[in-house]
């Protein structure tokens, strides 16, 4: 039986964050400091993404592994709430679901502590079944480099089955654990229509540094579109035929960048998925970045698509 229809299929990481914001390296030498700010939020880049797009009133399944505990409960019930199918988000009862500790800096920047028994890298190819991904317009893997389980040839399968429900296949990513190469991914890479690196990743995974040459290495892999999230520069998109510098949001005051990439995808997908043309896409997601990094945690900040809205038409008005 086909799936009822979605606008968005994201497959990752759904988990708890605990931050505690700002806080500095003293705290290894004293044994305690003073946070100004303590907080636990849902996250992990599949939930963040979902979470986004699900306050800008898009349609969203949300495809991943967690535990049957409190935290796992947690996020089941946080995400049936914002509106999310969580058919296809198990429950698994002998699994510890992923807690991150996170601190964050006194210049927003934050710094993981993760649990390797935790949920978080344990989502592998026979946790999507077919009718995870039937019924859907867009389908994005979260994070590439997130699931050991999840190699080139496992990602290409998972990739080619997607397009094989048609599904327009958009990735992100986080950064490389074993120096990996775009060669690593050279079975993966030819599915994506869209790929979204900030700069540092890409520029690790293809040895580059020059942004032309990085989006160009990816299109020579055969992706579609290459999407590089440049922080507080915007972003810079790359076709074959296409070239976009697009500036970020420049009244931003940031707090913590937490969720800030997640939110930028979320945001860029949503465009997408309107029909926006792809330098409107960018300015609607560097809109929907700077208002994440206002607030603490990655989820949350985003209400309802205008208040991102008022922000795209500032940024607009700059190109």
């Amino acid at each position: 039986m086909m799936e009822q229809k979605t606008d968005f299929i994201i497959i990752g990481a759904s988990i708890l964050d605990v931050l505690a914001q700002p806080v500095s390296a003293e705290v290894f030498e004293t044994g305690s400091v003073s946070a100004e700010h303590t907080a636990m939020h849902t996250g992990g880049d599949a939930l963040n993404e979902a979470a986004v797009l699900a306050a800008l009133g898009a349609s969203v399944r949300l495809v991943g592994k967690v535990g049957s505990d409190y935290a796992g409960n947690y996020i089941q019930n946080y995400c049936q709430r914002a509106g999310m199918d969580t058919s296809f988000l198990q429950g698994a009862k002998t699994l510890e679901t992923g807690v991150n500790l996170v601190l964050v800096d006194e210049n927003g920047e934050r710094h993981f502590i993760t649990s390797q028994s935790g949920s978080l890298r344990k989502l592998c190819p026979a946790d999507i079944p077919d009718r995870a991904l039937q019924g859907g317009r867009y389908l994005c893997f979260a994070s590439i480099f997130v699931f050991p389980a999840f190699d080139d040839a496992a990602l290409a399968a998972l990739f080619s089955r997607a397009k094989a429900n048609g599904l327009v296949l958009c990735a992100d990513m986080t950064k490389r654990k074993n120096g990996e190469t775009l060669k690593d991914l050279e079975r993966s890479l030819p599915l994506l229509d869209y790929i979204f690196p900030n700069y540092e990743e890409a520029s690790l995974l293809t040895g580059l540094t020059d942004w032309d040459e990085i989006a160009d290495a990816f299109l020579g892999c055969g992706v579609g579109c290459v999407v590089q999230k440049a922080g507080s520069r915007g972003c810079f998109i790359k076709t074959k035929t296409q070239r976009h510098w697009i500036p970020a949001y420049p009244y931003a005051r940031c707090l913590d960048t937490t969720g800030a990439g997640d939110t930028f995808t979320a945001c860029f997908l949503d465009a997408l998925g309107r029909g926006m043309e792809l330098p409107e896409c960018g300015s609607f997601a560097n809109a929907g970045a700077s208002i994440c990094i206002e607030g603490l945690g990655a989820t949350g900040r985003i209400r309802d698509r205008e208040q991102v809205t008022e922000r795209y038409a500032k940024i607009r008005s700059l190109i």
